[in-house]
Formats: structure tokens, C-alpha cells, sequence
């Protein structure tokens, strides 16, 4: 089985990744600090799984992280990196530390595939470095605006720096730009779970449904929106994972690609008062929130054109955001 090396595997779409993987017939290796995850979700993976999962707790910022998954692993066929710290609103208040570690880690890695005689490298973007689009939907031929947040300039950086080690062409790569996963695995095990308040919506919802938190913030109604609020591309966790798959998938059939850039949504989108309303309905019951300033950062709307992903990498999400509000649910009260 071809080995895949996936940094910030113990995290939210990274152990959903780990999971399709091994059910995929790859052979997973999680690398991970677990500064951003829990040591038990290895111990869930391993329970979906039916098997122990490889997890080595390096750092990915450490060129020694890599001799040691050599000296663990010896070669590896395929790289997936997640790691990353991915709050908006945090970067805004640390950039420093985004810069240092987003930026940093990709580097690292980069300069390290050679030693691990490895040659695909999936790389996990982001809607972000379009910035507040000029026209919607957007596709990759999007102009990069400014990013809004030093979360999505790192990604940016990261995409830029791909680019330019593509024109060497020591390995093949795929920048993936996610819009906004949500969801669980149905069996409940495994699921987002943000340390501290979330910054994400929809584990800030449940955690309020569940009683966790008073109420939840809403960060603004008066954008230009049909109702004022926020508007995403919501992806339920399980579909973004399997665009992964293809990716690695897509180098080995396209051995001559370089570098691809791929939006990764279902080309819809929903308020967040509109995903309010889902949870409620999902859960029956009525969730408090406020209405509160603004967040720093933020973009006002944003869904994806998917059409590239669809024709051209053979993949397409196929759950609805009905089912991934129903498996976020779950997983919070399983938890």
C-alpha cells in the first residue's frame, strides 16, 4: 500500500482524511503536535479504522521531524499537509505566529520531500487568498485580491511558493482551496473540535445548542447580503476529504502536471442566519444568539465556482449541508 504522510493528521479535516484513506487502501501516517487537536481522536481514528493508524508527535517546522519519519517509514509515495494554524480572527491578532508556523512548516516540508523520496505533495488551501471577490462565483482564474486576514496571506504565500518550485520540477503539486467544512463522521467518533471559543460557525452553534455557551455571536447583520449576514460555500468534512484522495489520485494518472490549483465547494451559498435555521431544525430547538460588531477580517460573501473540480479532477460533493448540520450534531452530543 502507497504510504501518504499527513501533517496535522490528529486535526478536524485531517482525521477524516486519515479515515478515507485507509479505507481508500492507503497506507496513512499521521504527524502531528497536537497543538490543535486532542490525543484521543487517534485513539477514535484507530476505532473507525479497525486498525492502529502510524502517528509520530513531530513538529512540523523542524527539519528533525522529517529525518525521523524516514528513519520510522523510509520513503513515502505522497504527502497531504494540513498543518496549520487556521483561525481568521486569531491571525489578525497573532500574524506573527501565523507567518512563523504556516509559512514555516511548508517550507520545511518542501525542502524535506527529497529525503523522503517523495514526489506528490497536496497542499491544503484556501478560499481566502480571493479575498472579498469582484464577481461571484469564483473560479481558479479569479484574480487574487488582497488577502483579508494574515491567515489567508499565508496561504497565498503558500500557493506562490509552490508555483515557483514548480518551474523546477522536482515534485508534482495540488493546492486544494477549500471553502468552509463542516460536519462529522456519522459514526459520531470524530468531528471538529476547536480549543477554547470556536472561530468557526457551526461548532459555535452547537456548542451553544448543546448548552456550552450562552449564546451565539453573530458578527454583523448588515452586510450586503439578502439578510445582512455572512455568506459561505459550506462542505461537509467527508466530501473535502475524498478531494484529497483524487488529488493524489490525479498526479499519478498525470504524471507530466507540475502544479493545479482546484476549488473544492458545492457552488452554493448559505447566510449564517440561514444555517441558524438549519440547526434549529435539525435539532428542534430554538438557539440563542446576539448580534454583535463586525469581525475584523472577514469576507462578506463568498461560494465557489466548481466546475475545474468537477470536469477536470473527477470529483464533486455529493452530501448535503442538511446531513453535515444532522452529523455535526451528533458528534457534539456525542461528545
Amino acid at each position: 500500500m502507497k504510504k501518504i504522510l499527513v501533517t496535522g493528521g490528529a486535526g478536524y479535516i485531517g482525521s477524516h482524511t486519515v479515515v478515507r484513506l485507509f479505507e481508500s487502501g492507503y497506507s496513512p501516517i499521521i504527524m502531528d503536535n497536537l497543538s490543535n487537536s486532542e490525543p484521543f481522536i487517534l485513539d477514535r481514528i484507530n476505532k473507525i479504522c479497525g486498525s492502529d493508524i502510524p502517528f509520530l508527535q513531530l513538529d512540523c517546522t523542524q527539519q528533525k521531524s522529517y529525518q525521523q519519519v524516514v528513519d520510522n517509514f523510509g520513503s513515502i509515495d505522497g504527502v497531504i499537509h494540513f498543518a496549520a494554524y487556521k483561525a481568521v480572527g486569531e491571525s489578525v491578532e497573532k500574524p506573527a505566529q501565523y507567518y512563523q508556523n504556516n509559512i514555516g512548516s511548508l517550507s520545511q516540508l518542501i525542502l524535506n520531500l527529497g529525503k523522503m523520496n517523495c514526489g506528490k505533495l497536496v497542499f491544503s488551501s484556501s478560499c481566502t487568498v480571493y479575498g472579498q471577490p469582484n464577481i461571484l462565483p469564483v473560479t481558479e482564474k479569479s484574480p487574487i485580491q488582497h488577502a483579508e486576514s494574515p491567515y489567508g496571506y499565508t496561504k497565498q504565500v503558500g500557493e506562490e511558493l509552490l508555483l515557483s518550485e514548480a518551474k523546477n520540477k522536482k515534485f508534482q503539486s495540488i493546492a486544494l482551496r477549500y471553502f468552509n467544512p463542516i460536519g462529522a463522521h456519522p459514526s459520531g467518533l470524530i468531528g471538529e473540535l476547536p480549543k477554547g471559543i470556536p472561530n468557526n460557525l457551526l461548532p459555535y452553534i452547537t456548542q451553544t445548542g448543546a448548552g456550552i455557551r450562552k449564546e451565539l455571536s453573530i458578527f454583523g447583520n448588515d452586510y450586503n447580503t439578502p439578510d445582512g449576514t455572512c455568506i459561505r460555500d459550506f462542505i461537509h468534512v467527508l466530501d473535502l476529504a475524498d478531494a484529497h484522495i483524487r488529488a493524489l489520485e490525479y498526479m499519478e494518472e498525470h504524471p507530466e502536471t507540475s502544479i493545479d490549483f482546484f476549488n473544492i465547494g458545492t457552488g452554493n451559498g448559505n447566510s449564517v442566519l440561514e444555517m441558524v435555521e438549519l440547526f434549529e431544525k435539525v435539532s428542534q430547538q430554538k438557539l440563542s444568539y446576539k448580534i454583535a460588531p463586525r469581525r475584523t477580517g472577514d469576507i462578506e460573501k463568498i461560494w465557489a465556482d466548481t466546475s475545474i473540480a468537477n470536469n477536470v479532477l473527477g470529483w464533486k460533493a455529493k452530501k448535503s449541508i442538511e446531513t453535515a448540520v444532522k452529523d455535526a450534531w451528533n458528534w457534539q452530543k456525542n461528545l
